[in-house]
């Protein structure tokens, strides 16, 4: 599933090429990548039809376009989703699920194209007041740690609070968004934390370095395009990233790791896995 590098790569996109133009008509092509609209598939088209498209914002891995003072577009890439901006005249794609045409002359459409159908679009109210159009749907979620209003100490808090470990902790959306099992891996790599090492030990000065490596390590997938482990993440114009050229821990089960030499593990986590150097981040002795 893309992460928060990967959704902001693509909220990038939807600002140059989206932001600003009118929606002529939205035609919904399988009903399940607008499930979540639960007015249903006319309604999803009729609040689309003649608005303006506003900036495109981004909280943890979910992307909106304000519409109106009121509603916002929301969509969740899930699994396999790609929001494609290609040429009308561009043959449809196999697993088009949802299409915006725009009254401009630009010549191109938004396209949201998605195999597994686990993402969607929809649309939704927004939280009264918002001047970013924040859909109150969304208004649970934390703030990520690239958001200029991200609060440490209150992360940090509410770590100590969670007892947990601490790669549950970063995966739960309402601590901190945007980050998965890829970035989490990294992150605590570069740390050295164990992804079991509890929560309540977890010191303020160790809270501030993962946070730091959090923020370094989707800064280097951003400026690489995101990681793309196969052809279905994307960016807007169906380009592919490379940041899975330079991961230090997921992926690399028995290759060195690269600051110690030691192979590089991996266990069963949660019907996922999860990657460490078995040197460098050592199993906790203080149980969870």
């Amino acid at each position: 599933m893309p992460e928060l590098p990967e959704v902001e790569v693509v909220r990038r996109g939807l600002a140059r090429w989206v932001s600003g133009r009118t929606v002529e008509a939205a035609s919904v092509l399988h009903l399940r990548s607008v499930r979540r609209h639960l007015a249903g598939p006319e309604d999803f088209s009729a609040a689309l039809k003649g608005a303006e498209i506003g900036e495109a914002h981004r909280r943890g891995k979910y992307l909106w376009l304000p519409l109106t003072e009121q509603h916002s577009l929301v969509a969740h890439l899930g699994m396999s989703g790609q929001l494609l901006v290609q040429p009308a005249t561009a043959p449809t794609e196999t697993h088009l699920r949802v299409r915006l045409t725009f009254a401009d002359s630009a010549g191109t459409d938004l396209r949201f194209v998605d195999q597994r159908t686990f993402g969607g679009l929809s649309v939704h109210e927004v939280v009264p007041g918002a001047e970013d159009g924040l859909p109150a749907v969304l208004a649970h979620i934390a703030r990520d740690p690239l958001d200029d209003a991200f609060d440490e100490d209150a992360f940090h808090t509410a770590l100590r609070r969670k007892r947990t470990t601490i790669k549950r902790a970063l995966l739960d959306q309402s601590l901190i968004s945007g980050v998965g099992n890829i970035y989490a891996d990294e992150a605590l790599w570069r740390t050295r934390l164990h992804y079991e090492r509890p929560t309540a030990t977890m010191t303020r000065p160790r809270t501030a370095e993962l946070v730091t490596h959090i923020r370094e390590v989707m800064g280097d997938a951003l400026a690489a395009g995101g990681t793309s482990f196969d052809s279905l993440y994307v960016n807007v114009n169906g380009e592919s990233g490379y940041f899975d050229r330079s991961l230090d821990a997921y992926g690399r089960e028995d290759e060195p790791c690269r600051r110690c030499g030691t192979p590089i593990r991996r266990r069963p986590w949660m019907n996922r896995s999860s990657y460490f150097c078995p040197r460098c981040q050592p199993v906790p002795r203080t149980a969870s």
